[in-house]
């Protein structure tokens, strides 16, 4: 089936004409109309007319690149021109006149954008749920949470109704989403990806990034977002390099786990992503465990990131607006509203010390991997999981602290499966990686892919 193949495999057929754009479209706009219904991850999608039309103009057309003919839906925190951003709380926004950067590169390189991709209100909280679209559920379990912000993108993926998709993360949201769908992402290095915004120096923690089924698929929607633009004068040079595989035998991982104890965490999500470390062994990669990151005390992990994450994510222009929105943005306002100058400053060199802590880490080994989340996917009828075992969750995010980590020191990360619980449900595992280093990550996930089956393993069918 036309749906069944990579996106790298769809776009040789496509080159090379085996397959017509129109044929492309129609079989993803069917398995669309089959399975969207059950897990509502697309959502404001275009008219299937148009959207034939505009893969007929496609085949009519000279190629414009690795993605001509794509459908492809855009996570709705960003804009797609003529579409509405919802960010899941606006119920008719006006459509967006012009794209996201990364969208821009996107159609550029040929896709057909389609319609968005479901998320939270206002991208918070690690469960795809709003009053405006509904809830996305988990393509594995439709009992289950797909996770968030991404999990419109991660469960469209799994379930093959998109070839690629883009999604974002400032609390792990391309990784948990990913981890929980039995997919790959990647939280790019801070500048990797280029966003525009009227602030371009501050707000460094939230990245957008690629999800995929393979990790060639991965490398390549990774190369098309990023490179540099003057408009973002944080972003890095393009890295032709990208897609070039380095060989990843002989290197070294530490095993951070549960933090030596200190991050509580379901007994299945240990075993199946303790289980997963043998196929590190089997890649000759040898796995250290390590109760902590060495030369930072854990307990400072959560008042820095809580501080930061206040003052990133809790100024809200409208006040009246307040009682309409979901508690998970209140509780961020509530929290900005006490901080101070001192406050913030106390919270930035904490995170300090940890990329340090992180830095000297990295002399020894290459890759630091903890579990993509600290509990299964959970009940989607749940707002979040408000105990881990004996331990109360003090808000809507503590039992996603295990993603603090790389969020805080601005690296790059990659979420790859892991396995399944006894009852079939997907974890995965997060791999950080030294600053700026993504290709390292990328050849990671390839050689995994290798390694494992798990990518393979298509969710059962729907109920």
């Amino acid at each position: 089936m036309i749906v069944d193949w990579s996106a790298t495999s769809l776009s040789a057929a496509i080159r090379d004409k085996q397959v017509s754009c129109v044929e492309v479209m129609t079989a993803y706009l069917d398995r669309i109309e089959r399975l969207n219904p059950s897990v509502n991850a697309l959502v404001a999608l275009r008219p299937r007319a148009s959207l034939i039309a505009d893969a007929a103009a496609a085949d009519r057309a000279e190629r414009q690149g690795w993605m001509h003919g794509f459908p492809f839906a855009v996570k709705d925190l960003a804009d797609a021109a003529g579409l509405p951003t919802s960010a899941g709380f606006f119920r008719d926004p006006p459509p967006a006149t012009a794209d996201s950067l990364h969208v821009e590169r996107i159609r550029a390189a040929g896709a057909i954008i389609i319609g968005k991709t479901n998320v939270p209100e206002f991208g918070l909280g690690s469960h795809t749920y709003n009053n405006v679209f509904g809830t996305t559920l988990n393509a594995y379990d439709q009992t289950r949470t797909a996770g968030g912000s991404s999990g419109g993108a991660a469960v469209a993926v799994a379930l093959r109704m998109l070839p690629v998709a883009d999604g974002s993360d400032f609390m792990g949201s391309l990784r948990n989403p990913p981890g929980w769908n039995n997919v790959l992402g990647l939280r790019p290095s801070v500048g990797r990806v280029p966003s525009l915004a009227d602030e371009v120096f501050v707000a460094q923690s939230g990245v957008e990034g690629p999800i995929a089924r393979t990790s060639a698929d991965l490398a390549l929607l990774l190369q098309t977002m990023s490179g540099y633009d003057p408009r973002a004068p944080l972003s890095l040079p393009a890295d032709p390099a990208l897609t070039d595989l380095q060989e990843i035998n002989g290197r070294k991982v530490a095993w951070l786990g549960d933090l030596g104890g200190y991050l509580p965490m379901e007994p299945e999500v240990l075993r199946v992503t303790g289980a997963a470390l043998q196929s590190f062994a089997d890649l000759g990669i040898t796995v250290t465990t390590l109760d902590g990151v060495p030369g930072f005390d854990s307990a400072d992990l959560w008042p820095a990131w809580l501080t930061l994450r206040h003052w990133l994510t809790g100024s809200f222009d409208d006040p009246s607006l307040l009682p309409k929105l979901k508690p998970e943005i209140v509780y961020e306002v509530n929290g900005a509203a006490g901080l101070s100058g001192s406050d913030v400053l106390a919270a930035s060199i904490r995170r300090s010390a940890l990329y340090q802590a992180f830095r000297k880490l990295f002399e020894t080994y290459d890759y630091a991997v903890l579990p993509t989340a600290q509990v299964m996917p959970f009940d989607a009828t749940l707002h979040w999981p408000a105990r881990i075992g004996d331990v109360e969750m003090t808000s809507y995010h503590r039992w996603m602290e295990v993603s603090t980590l790389a969020t805080l020191i601005n690296a790059p990360a990659l979420a790859m499966p892991a396995g399944f619980s006894h009852d079939g449900l997907p974890i995965g595992l997060q791999v950080i990686g030294r600053n700026h280093d993504d290709r390292s990550l990328l050849s990671l996930a390839a050689a995994w892919e290798r390694q494992t089956d798990w990518v393979r393993r298509v969710p059962p069918p729907l109920v």
